[in-house]
């Protein structure tokens, strides 16, 4: 008898092919910056449980390449007014993370982040530097999307299943402060790319994605964003040492698939833990990050175990920054004592 899969068996599923599928297809169609496609396929398979529509992907690229082409106008204003420069990029990002927390969609907001930051700081360095970062994240998206429809062919989401509930805003009073946390969260990344825009940019992918964050308080930061950064680098040593015994884009693709199925337990519950679903999220993310510079790392003949300390103890120093704006950003003033006169 043909046993019905629950929703969740069959996101986690889709999640994992698709990411995986993403990750072999990017890296054997040599796409620039390969690690893209599978994070952006991975963040729309954890957040949109339907296919999207030819018309709605294809419109969805159009949106990367207007919002990420912010960062090529910023150019002249960092490269002759500095100051002003990084002050007009620390007022966007504000702007763009009050945006979200007020309900903005997700993916629009990390497009634009992306557009201040990432490319920006390309173009100070080089302008094709800058275009050639546009046209990897166009190409992932697209490449993201297509895997997507296949993955929700392959493992379509049940006709019975209940919509998801709507994420939980915060309330108006407590936006401005998460936004301006994000916000410190993500310069310093900025700034470091500045100076080496091509050895930094996945620093400032990682700040984004602990930036957007805001669920992350005082009590719990140390857990949810040290903790899955820790767990990412070592599922990503383990990932490497397994991929080390047989070499092959296949072996790259089935690796990933099994990774991904344990970490996609953790993120739908079927395997509960104490953790958040972005504890899971977080970590599977950066772990395609920090193994995809391995792999670019290792076909640009450079020490992989050198290059992959530096990249990860410079991750650590970046997530420890965010837990310290989460510690000073989320203290409360002492509540008046009612009826002292």
């Amino acid at each position: 008898m043909r046993t019905e899969r629950t929703p969740r068996v069959q996101r986690a599923l889709r999640l994992a092919t698709g990411t995986a599928l993403c990750l072999a297809a990017s890296f054997g169609l040599a796409l620039p910056i390969p690690f893209i496609a599978p994070v952006l396929a991975l963040l729309l398979l954890a957040s949109v449980n339907r296919p999207l529509p030819l018309k709605a992907g294809v419109m969805l690229a159009v949106v990367a390449m207007l919002t990420t082409g912010i960062g090529l106008l910023l150019i002249p204003v960092l490269r002759y007014y500095p100051v002003s420069g990084v002050l007009l990029i620390g007022l966007g990002l504000f702007l763009v993370f009050r945006f979200g927390l007020r309900g903005g969609n997700n993916l629009i907001v990390t497009f634009l982040v992306i557009g201040l930051t990432m490319i920006s700081s390309a173009g100070v360095a080089e302008f094709d530097l800058a275009a050639a970062v546009i046209g990897a994240l166009v190409k992932g998206l697209l490449l993201a999307v297509l895997v997507m429809a296949f993955s929700h062919w392959l493992f379509p989401e049940p006709a019975n299943a209940p919509s998801p509930p709507a994420a939980a805003r915060l309330p108006e009073e407590e936006v401005g402060r998460v936004a301006l946390r994000a916000t410190l969260i993500v310069l310093p990344a900025f700034l470091l790319a500045l100076i080496d825009p091509a050895g930094y940019l996945p620093i400032i992918l990682k700040a984004v994605t602990l930036g957007q964050q805001s669920s992350t308080t005082a009590r719990n930061a140390g857990r949810e964003l040290v903790g899955s950064t820790l767990l990412a680098g070592i599922l990503a040593v383990l990932f490497w040492s397994a991929l080390s015994l047989f070499v092959h884009l296949w072996m790259f693709f089935l690796w990933m698939l099994l990774f991904g199925l344990i970490l996609a337990r953790k993120l739908y519950a079927l395997s509960p833990t104490r953790f958040s679903p972005g504890f899971w999220l977080n970590s599977l993310i950066t772990m395609i990050i920090l193994l995809g510079q391995s792999v670019q790392d290792s076909l640009a003949g450079k020490d992989v175990y050198t290059a992959f300390a530096v990249r990860m103890g410079l991750f650590i120093l970046v997530t420890l920054y965010a837990c310290l704006m989460v510690y000073l950003l989320d203290r409360r003033p002492p509540k008046q004592v009612q009826g002292l006169t």
